[in-house]
Formats: C-alpha cells, sequence, structure tokens
C-alpha cells in the first residue's frame, strides 16, 4: 500500500446521513468564508451563527475547526445527535403560521426584518396557545424560499434580473475556476496503435474551460465512452500542478491554469450526476451547477471551446471532419497516422498555443495574461499534491461486506494484511464502502470504519494481471454463453488471458482486437516507478508528418 494512499481520509464523504451531510455542506459555505479572516468579529459570528441556527460560541467552534482541519466539507460534520426529539420540525399549525407570515409580511415591498418576520410569528402563535419556533427554524425556512422569488417580491423585477440568465449567457465571472464549464464530445480523428500504426477509432475528449479567463485547466482524451471517471479523470488533471505531466508526454510548455474550481457547470448527463461526482464535489467545496433541460446553449461558453479544437482537429492526417459530406472521399483511415500520446501532445500544444493568442471575449487580451493578472491581484486556487487521493474521492462506489478472505467484488476477491484487525470484528461493522478505478481494477479502496481512511487493497493472487471493467465485462459474458452458471475467479482470468490471445494475434487484421489492445494499454494508469511513456516516431519514419497549425480560432 502506497503512503499517498494511505493517507486518503472521506470522513464520512460517502457514509454519512444525507441530512448531516447537507448541513456540513451548508456550514463549510459559511464558516469557510469567516476562517479566512484573521479575527472573527463578534456581530459576523453573530450573523453566521443566525444563518446557520447556532450559538456564537459553536460558530467561534467550527471556526477553529475549519482552520484546524483540511478545509473539507467533512471538517464540519455534526455530530451524532439529531438535534433533538423531533429535529427541525415544527407543529403543523406552527408551520401553517411561519407560512402565512413569510407569505404576507416577508415577501412584500417594505422589506422587513428577520427580526420583525419572528416578533409577528411569537404573537401569532402566543394567541393560539402555541408555542413559538425559535429564531433559527425561522431562518431556516427563509433561506429556504426560491431567492430569485424573495428579490422579486421584496426589491422588483430588475434587482431580480441579475440573478436570471439573459439570453442563455451565464452569470458575469471574475475570480479564477470561480465557474468552470465541462463536457465531453468524440474527436474528429482516427488515431491508431502504437505497435502497428493502424486505426483504432475516434478517442473521447473531455475538456474544461474557465469563465473569467476562457483559459483551460483540464483537458482528458481517452478511448473510453464518458463517464463518471472521465469527469473524475479532468478534475484531478484540473486541480494539479501539470508540469510532471507535460513531462511525461514529453511536451516543452507552459500550463500554469491548475486548481479546484469553486463551481463546475455541466449538463444533465448522468455521468455529472452520479453519487461519486455530487459527494466528491461536496467533500472538496466544488458545487455542481446544471443547465436547464433542453436547453444546451447555456453551455455555450465549453461548446464553442470543444466545436474549435474539432476544427483544428480537421488539420490533422486520419481527420473524420464534422459530417459525411464535408468528409466527401476523403479516407480518414488510410491517412490516420497519429497515436493517442501522440494527439495529447498536440492537443496540450495547441492549448499552450491559445493560452497565447489575444482573445475577442477578452478585449483582445491572451487568457495566459489574464489568467497572471488575476492570479496576482486574487492569489492562485487552491492545488491538490495527492492526485490519487483526489482521485479517490470520484470514483464510482460499491459496498461490500467483509469476509475471511477479504472483499469480492465482481468475482474478484481483495485482501491485505491490514484487514486483519477487521476480520475478527467484521459481524460488528455492516458493509464497508469499496471504490475502484475502472480501467484498473488490480486494487480497490476500502474506506477504514474507524480512522476514516482508504486501504489500498490488492488483488488477493498477486499472479493476477491488471485487468480493467469492460475486460472484466466481457470475459464473464463469455463464460456465460459456454452456459457457466456460476463464474469462479480462475475461469474469469483464464478467459481475459484467452481474450488478450486472440486480440494480440489478431491486432494486425481486425480493426475492434486494435482498438481493445490500445484501451489495455492506455488506461492502465500509471504507477510509481513505471516505465515512461514512448517517445515519439523518429524523423525518418514511415508515417507522414503532422502538419502545423498555423492560426487557432477563438475558444
Amino acid at each position: 500500500m502506497s503512503d499517498d494512499t494511505a493517507k486518503a481520509t472521506v470522513r464520512g464523504v460517502v457514509t454519512a446521513d444525507e441530512s448531516h451531510w447537507q448541513s456540513a455542506v451548508h456550514r463549510a459555505e459559511v464558516i469557510g468564508r469567516l476562517a479566512h479572516n484573521d479575527r472573527v468579529s463578534a456581530g459576523a459570528a453573530d450573523d453566521a451563527a443566525a444563518e446557520l441556527g447556532l450559538k456564537r460560541r459553536q460558530v467561534y467552534a467550527l471556526v477553529k475547526r475549519w482552520r484546524a482541519g483540511d478545509g473539507l466539507a467533512s471538517d464540519l460534520l455534526p455530530g451524532t445527535s439529531s438535534g433533538g426529539r423531533g429535529g427541525e420540525r415544527l407543529p403543523d399549525e406552527v408551520e401553517a403560521i411561519v407560512r402565512k407570515v413569510l407569505r404576507t409580511r416577508y415577501l412584500t415591498r417594505q422589506r422587513r426584518s428577520v427580526a420583525v418576520i419572528c416578533r409577528e410569528i411569537t404573537h401569532e402563535c402566543q394567541a393560539k396557545g402555541l408555542r413559538p419556533p425559535s429564531r433559527s427554524a425561522v431562518v431556516r425556512r427563509i433561506g429556504r424560499l426560491d431567492q430569485t422569488m424573495v428579490v422579486t417580491a421584496r426589491e422588483g423585477v430588475d434587482a431580480a434580473r441579475s440573478r436570471r440568465s439573459a439570453g442563455g449567457s451565464a452569470p458575469v465571472t471574475e475570480g479564477l475556476l470561480e465557474r468552470v464549464q465541462i463536457d465531453h464530445t468524440p474527436a474528429d480523428v482516427i488515431v491508431v496503435d502504437e505497435l502497428h500504426r493502424l486505426p483504432i477509432s475516434r478517442p473521447y475528449v473531455t475538456a474544461a474551460i474557465d469563465e473569467a479567463t476562457k483559459c483551460v485547466p483540464g483537458l482528458v482524451i481517452t478511448l473510453e465512452a464518458p463517464s463518471a471517471t472521465s469527469v473524475g479523470l479532468c478534475l484531478a488533471q484540473m486541480a494539479v500542478d501539470k508540469r510532471a505531466w507535460l513531462e511525461r508526454l514529453g511536451v516543452e510548455a507552459v500550463w500554469p491554469m491548475s486548481g479546484k474550481p469553486v463551481r463546475l457547470y455541466v449538463d444533465n448527463a448522468t455521468e455529472f450526476k452520479s453519487e461519486a461526482l455530487r459527494r466528491g464535489c461536496d467533500q472538496h467545496g466544488i458545487t455542481v451547477d446544471y443547465r436547464p433541460l433542453g436547453a444546451p446553449h447555456y453551455g455555450g461558453i465549453v461548446e464553442r471551446l470543444v466545436g474549435t479544437m474539432m476544427k483544428l482537429t480537421h488539420e490533422l492526417p486520419g481527420t473524420t471532419f464534422s459530417n459525411p459530406r464535408e468528409r466527401g472521399d476523403y479516407d480518414s483511415d488510410a491517412k490516420a497516422v497519429l497515436t493517442l500520446t501522440e494527439l495529447q501532445r498536440w492537443m496540450a500544444l495547441a492549448v499552450a498555443c491559445y493560452h497565447g493568442e489575444p482573445h475577442d471575449g477578452l478585449g483582445g487580451r491572451t487568457p495566459a495574461g489574464v489568467w497572471a493578472d488575476k492570479a496576482a491581484e486574487l492569489g492562485t486556487p487552491p492545488t491538490v499534491t495527492n492526485e490519487t487521493a483526489f482521485l479517490v474521492d470520484f470514483l464510482p462506489v460499491e459496498r461490500r461486506s467483509l469476509t475471511r478472505s477479504g472483499f469480492r467484488l465482481d468475482h474478484v476477491q481483495y485482501y491485505c494484511d491490514a484487514l486483519k484487525p477487521l476480520i475478527v470484528r467484521r459481524e460488528l461493522l455492516g458493509k464497508f464502502v469499496l471504490r475502484r478505478d475502472p480501467r484498473d481494477i488490480s486494487r480497490i479502496w476500502a474506506l477504514h470504519p474507524d480512522t476514516g481512511e482508504y486501504l489500498e487493497v490488492p488483488y488477493r493472487t498477486w499472479s493476477r494481471p491488471a485487468i480493467s471493467v469492460w475486460e472484466q465485462t466481457a470475459a464473464v459474458a463469455r463464460l456465460r454463453e459456454q452456459g457457466r452458471a456460476e463464474v469462479d475467479e480462475n475461469a474469469l482470468f483464464a478467459m481475459v488471458e484467452q481474450m488478450r490471445h486472440i486480440t494480440d494475434t489478431a491486432t494486425a487484421a481486425s480493426r475492434k482486437a486494435r482498438r481493445d489492445k490500445q484501451r489495455r494499454n492506455n488506461n492502465t494508469p500509471p504507477r510509481k516507478g513505471a516505465d515512461p511513456v514512448l517517445p515519439p516516431p523518429p524523423a525518418d519514419s514511415a508515417a507522414a508528418p503532422v502538419a502545423p497549425f498555423e492560426e487557432i480560432e477563438q475558444w
């Protein structure tokens, strides 16, 4: 087990009760702002206490916990207490009074204060012999109101206009990574395998763009269809310093745009609504906003980015263009020469060049220049030093019981010595939270119930090869076709080995076999001490050279 992985903690990210988790996220928003100040005044603490429904001393205690912690939402998870009998619930008669007073007295142009509203609610409750609610209970119910409706009722339509998008345009942002749009697309180019340099397929691109600076903080290219893992990989690349990644690619370029985004703006695809993405973003203080249904133009910035990136690929050999009519009789397969790694290098250089080009949307300034100015004025966004631990927070979640032989997940057994103390009392622990990288299932991460750390748990049989989820699924399907009612681990890996042998021997003839083999090679995450990335082909290679791009359109 690596040292980095052992420090990946969640402290309730996937185990906390939903109401407690949402309370922690709300606390993180309020307390995080206070904790940035060197001194928290009594007035600021009182305002935060009113917003959170706490006492002043509790606010100071939360600020202390936040500063002593890692700046994560889980640092402020409430205790096991449910808040007393009834929790936040009020008697139906009291709830009715609160709703009536808010509707008739609070949502008016007179703009009565919260103190006045609380007094009126107290008066009406006492007149009916009811126990009035606390101020915090009233504040919570005000906070649940639609804020656009509140501003419209209290301040007028003009004041509320800034809270609505105008003509599909996103609200103006000023800070670095304050709002990042992210989306996927198939690349308009065919890539080739690294062994025979024969065509495989179109890869997928997951791209992110910062609205304020028009910079590209994240870009991932894979042979896998878009998924929650694709989003996690893009976020992980966005959050870490890119110098090591550029060195592995062999690219000499400057790409300083890194850090954790404040908000993500995405469409309503399934991968953007997964439990792993939602809780991972909550854990790291990232808010996720979704486009309105049926309104794809709301993501116009990233759509333009993706469209321009694809236009650039039309200059590459092996391009598929945007449609069959535009492609005509151009043979994309025959002209393809770039491997997936070479396409990643080309894209990295294209992005670096784009960052240095004047942009009309920035008044003729360059994205890199705007980023540098904002970084000097506001400071750079926080980055992540432990990429593995960050990525784990966004991997798919599974839940399994611990047995004497470890964990069994999809016919594969996982075990390590660190599980021994837990096996002794496994009947008392319930199901464990497990996370697994679909690209490499040779290890899983199990959440320790006591320490809140992820334990890296490898195959029980170390001699097994690293395989991906798609290989595992395909092998199980073939075994079922052969009439096997039950699938055991030995049969599973024997089938994977057989499938790989078929793929290797058929690589020169079969396009699908080449794609499967390249997916296996490219999708395995890099490990410590792994072999370096293959260098680009020599200058005298038989492959046609890649034509340089001379002009980059505005993204």
